[in-house]
């Protein structure tokens, strides 16, 4: 093959002269383009930080943005987070984060904190169960509080099993055991039962964590309508029924056993009000079971241990 050279030649029927192809220069970001895309990658970064500081509950808040957010009824999550942080500061500057009922001593609550005190006190009717839930533990920190121990009591009788169990926990702090039964169920696996007949559509599975809210399973009732069917306690779903299950009205569809930290502040508490009748409950937890940390056996055993000193048994 003849040798080909790279220089420009002619064409001798027309005369024109065949160049190389050349190759287009890239065109470079205009600076409009530039600035929109750093502003797309910097809220790329901003936005979960600023998800992230707007949710978290352990951002300092001022006193006026307490005495705001525990009255902002549109956003549930502000009253929590001011109820988390008041609950603080009524514990005290000494407060070493270690919370024991009745069994160490109290520096005191921070006296600037009794502001608020009436807050809490209506909040214990708000709307929300979550509020309610967080207020209910709230009051247990200072047991001087005017008005506490009697908006505890009503609550007892709160339609949410964690507020009730939470409201009976706090009055133990009072030394009143009238929530004893009520503290002896956060020890109890929760029964959900459906609302109406209908077939299952979707279910999680049987030994999966959930939080208190969390989905269970959804249900088509005969109109077609599906309903959610949500753990009423935080815990594990020790069984639930499956995708085209076909069930009755007011039959049981699911089964959650109670987290490790009810279960554990349910001990504490019948360490110190717990009778003869609690032992039962009590002893679930004694065993070796897969879902039973070492710390809730032996919690468990000094339950029972004291139960049955003060009952005078053997």
């Amino acid at each position: 093959m003849p040798f080909q050279s790279e220089i420009p030649t002619r064409d001798l029927r027309s005369g024109s002269e065949q160049s190389a192809p050349q190759l287009k220069p890239k065109r470079s970001m205009s600076p409009t383009q530039k600035i929109l895309f750093f502003a797309i990658g910097w809220l790329i970064v901003l936005m979960p930080f600023l998800f992230w500081w707007n949710t978290w509950f352990g951002r300092h808040l001022s006193d006026q943005q307490m005495t705001e957010y525990l009255h902002d009824t549109k956003k549930p999550r502000h009253i929590q987070q001011a109820l988390v942080q008041l609950s603080e500061r009524m514990r005290g500057p000494h407060n070493t984060g270690i919370d024991k009922i009745g069994l160490e001593e109290d520096p005191g609550p921070d006296a600037s904190t009794r502001k608020w005190y009436p807050d809490l006190i209506r909040l214990a009717n708000d709307p929300v169960e979550e509020v309610r839930n967080t207020d209910a533990w709230v009051m247990g920190q200072d047991t001087s509080g005017a008005g506490f121990h009697d908006a505890l009591l009503k609550m007892l009788n709160d339609s949410s099993p964690m507020v009730r169990g939470n409201a009976a926990l706090s009055l133990v702090r009072f030394g009143d055991a009238s929530g004893r039964p009520q503290i002896v169920a956060l020890l109890q696996p929760a029964q959900i039962t459906t609302p109406q007949a209908g077939q299952i559509v979707d279910a999680d599975r049987p030994g999966t964590a959930i939080h208190q809210g969390g989905l269970l399973a959804k249900l088509r009732g005969p109109s077609g309508q599906v309903f959610e069917i949500r753990s009423p306690i935080p815990g594990r779903i020790r069984s639930v029924a499956q995708p085209g299950a076909n069930v009755t009205a007011n039959t049981e569809i699911a089964v959650v056993d109670p987290g490790t930290e009810q279960v554990w502040e349910a001990l504490r508490a019948l360490y110190l009000i717990g009778q003869v009748d609690d032992l039962t409950a009590v002893r679930t937890y004694e065993r070796d079971l897969p879902d039973t940390s070492d710390d809730i056996r032996k919690q468990a055993a000094e339950t029972e241990k004291a139960i049955r000193a003060r009952a005078g048994v053997n």
